[in-house]
């Protein structure tokens, strides 16, 4: 998906950041009001993107292929932005190679759990990421369980069981391919994350492009594994997929490091959680898939542990 630099803006006083994220999503400056509005940018954006990729596969693309077009239509802002910072990759080269292999299969994964399975029910089991991040951040950064992320383990967790239960084998288990997809590109998302915030000697532009190049060749080496052709994709199709990353992929990436730079972080992992409402609008307006009263409870415990895992960061 995305890499979340930390938030560099003035800092908040200590009364101010005790406070309700209801109260703090209200208190928004005048100066704030374009990063919220480049927050809800990208997270409308990211919530619809499946549809032209949709579009893509429906013109021949693959999605290995359309992941690897689309990546490599950044290239040229990589280039840009990477001006001057190229002798970071020294610094961390075998950090900055995990987050690339890492990021690489996260978006790899999400590319073609969109493309397969159910678009809702895709986002909310990628949305277990803070069950993942908790853990990891307990397991590898040594963090303390609060109370505040042990609710968030049990929201999460019993979400999880709910929208996963499997009525014939009588417990939680994927249905589809397309649940291991998300399950996995959310357990990655949040891996990177874990490892973004162990790599503090380098700038985000670097990670960003880190990112970025672990796609290729993560998608390079899928389809050399699996043998998979372009097929009968007309050139037309190609160089869509090119201009979806350069121009759309791009400002998806930049809009939200530029809103998580401009505001704090618990807010901004709020607002991007209006991912799920964009694309839950979106597959009902363009798609005949139905989503189980199952999924929309299951979804809503996720949702929720997602909210008090941002909610957290107030008290951090």
């Amino acid at each position: 998906m995305f890499i979340v630099p930390q938030a560099t803006g003035r800092k908040l006083p200590a009364n101010k950041m005790m406070q309700s994220i209801d109260e703090s999503m209200l208190a928004i400056k005048p100066h704030q009001l374009n990063a919220v509005l480049s927050l809800l940018l990208a997270a409308t954006l990211w919530g619809v993107f499946w549809y032209p990729l949709r579009l893509l596969e429906q013109h021949g693309l693959h999605g290995l292929w359309s992941t690897l077009l689309i990546y490599c239509g950044t290239l040229p802002t990589m280039l840009l932005l990477m001006r001057g910072h190229w002798g970071e990759f020294i610094k961390a080269p075998w950090m900055l190679l995990a987050i690339a292999l890492v990021s690489g299969w996260c978006n790899t994964a999400f590319i073609l759990a969109v493309l397969e399975g159910n678009i809702v029910r895709v986002l909310l089991l990628f949305y277990l990421s803070p069950l993942w991040a908790t853990l990891m951040g307990w397991l590898i950064l040594r963090e303390q369980l609060q109370r505040d992320s042990l609710w968030v383990l049990a929201l999460a967790l019993a979400g999880a069981v709910i929208m996963l239960w499997h009525p014939e084998s009588g417990m939680p288990w994927p249905q589809h391919r397309a649940d291991w997809l998300a399950l996995s590109s959310g357990f990655s998302f949040a891996l990177v994350n874990v490892l973004v915030r162990s790599t503090q000697n380098v700038s985000v532009y670097t990670k960003t492009a880190s990112a970025w190049l672990g796609v290729i060749v993560v998608a390079v080496l899928l389809i050399m594994i699996t043998g998979r052709s372009l097929g009968d994709a007309s050139g037309y199709t190609i160089s869509s997929a090119l201009v979806l990353g350069a121009l759309v992929l791009v400002v998806m990436t930049l809009t939200v490091v530029y809103g998580v730079t401009h505001l704090p972080v618990y807010r901004s992992a709020v607002i991007l959680l209006f991912e799920v409402v964009a694309g839950a609008v979106s597959a009902q307006l363009l798609t005949d898939e139905v989503v189980l009263l199952r999924e929309w409870v299951g979804g809503g415990f996720v949702i929720l542990a997602a909210y008090l895992s941002a909610h957290a960061h107030i008290k951090s």
